[in-house]
């Protein structure tokens, strides 16, 4: 069977086409004209040059039976909505029509957590919970929302789709890195002098990618799945790293004001001087929340594994060692 895939270069995206290649599909892959294909060499697959906003698109998706749209434009900064709009929101329009049109038996959409929100009591949120979209925290996790509504319409419309929520990946193939992925190596390098009080809940990224395949085969169309797996304080995280690493975790907390208030300045008034910011406001904000999850409906419904986060971690730690020659 010969699957479209959109965003293979990325983390959860080349774990899932090395997966699939694994179960036996041929992979078509759609990356952008100036995409790196770092996580892709070496892989018998077929690469397409193109755009999410194609309005040709669906002629590269004719020959095949699945899609899953994994593509998405990630960025906490405020100066990059349009953007976040533009591939986030139009784009998933324009894939799941050219996907309609070519065709496609099955899709699957990769949202994210951050679409569903945090619970205002602290408890874990599941599928059954939205916070409204004016209280989701920054462009991004808004553009996710209005993204799933698109895949949401299309699914009443008659096709079929299955949407699944990642929360927070760990593993190898993290080329940007991912947030996560960066503090990993902020903390290989000992540049992690203090912690934000926050949490978020972890899975292993091949984990996410078989909760992917699993909900092309099991999945029911217009629903959503969170695929995650442990809930754990960012203290939590760093110990064990450190208890792997042998590099001390640090010990005191930063008062959110300081970092919020950095941010502040840098994105409101250097960025628009020409100074780079290196702190994303919607990011602190975001830090003061635990964002915890509960995937029990995807564990239950698709059999989605919960392998040890302490493997995923592993992992990651000797993907960036030899990524990136740390420290």
């Amino acid at each position: 069977m010969r699957v479209f895939i959109t965003g293979g270069t990325g983390f959860i995206g080349a774990n899932l086409v090395r997966l699939l290649q694994q179960k036996g599909y041929k992979v078509k892959a759609l990356v952008r004209l100036n995409s790196k294909l770092d996580n892709l060499q070496n892989l018998d697959i077929e690469i397409v040059r193109g755009d999410l906003n194609d309005p040709e698109l669906w002629r590269q998706m004719k020959d095949c039976q699945y899609l899953f749209h994994v593509a998405a434009h990630y960025s906490l900064w405020q100066a990059d909505k349009e953007a976040l709009y533009h591939h986030n929101v139009l784009g998933t329009r324009n894939v799941l029509a050219a996907a309609k049109k070519a065709g496609i038996e099955r899709t699957v959409y990769t949202s994210s957590v951050a679409a569903i929100g945090v619970r205002g009591d602290g408890k874990p949120a599941d599928e059954t919970y939205q916070s409204p979209v004016e209280k989701l925290i920054g462009h991004y996790k808004k553009s996710k929302f209005l993204a799933e509504q698109e895949a949401k319409q299309a699914a009443k419309n008659g096709q079929e789709i299955v949407i699944v929520n990642p929360s927070t990946p760990i593993g190898a193939w993290d080329i940007k890195p991912t947030p996560t992925g960066e503090t990993i190596v902020r903390f290989l390098r000992r540049k992690m002098p203090v912690y934000m009080d926050t949490g978020l809940n972890f899975i292993d990224v091949r984990d996410v990618a078989r909760g992917h395949l699993l909900a092309l085969e099991k999945g029911k169309s217009g629903e959503r799945y969170i695929l995650g797996n442990q809930n754990l304080t960012l203290k939590e995280f760093l110990n064990k790293l450190a208890e792997l690493t042998g590099i001390p975790a640090p010990k005191n907390t930063v008062p959110v004001w300081l970092p919020l208030g950095v941010a502040w300045v840098e994105e409101k008034i250097l960025a628009p001087l020409g100074k780079a910011p290196s702190v994303p406001l919607d990011g602190v904000k975001m830090a003061t929340q635990y964002m915890y999850y509960n995937a029990s409906k995807a564990v239950q419904e698709l059999g989605l594994p919960q392998n040890s986060v302490d493997v995923a971690i592993k992992d990651a730690v000797e993907w960036f060692l030899k990524q990136n020659n740390l420290p």
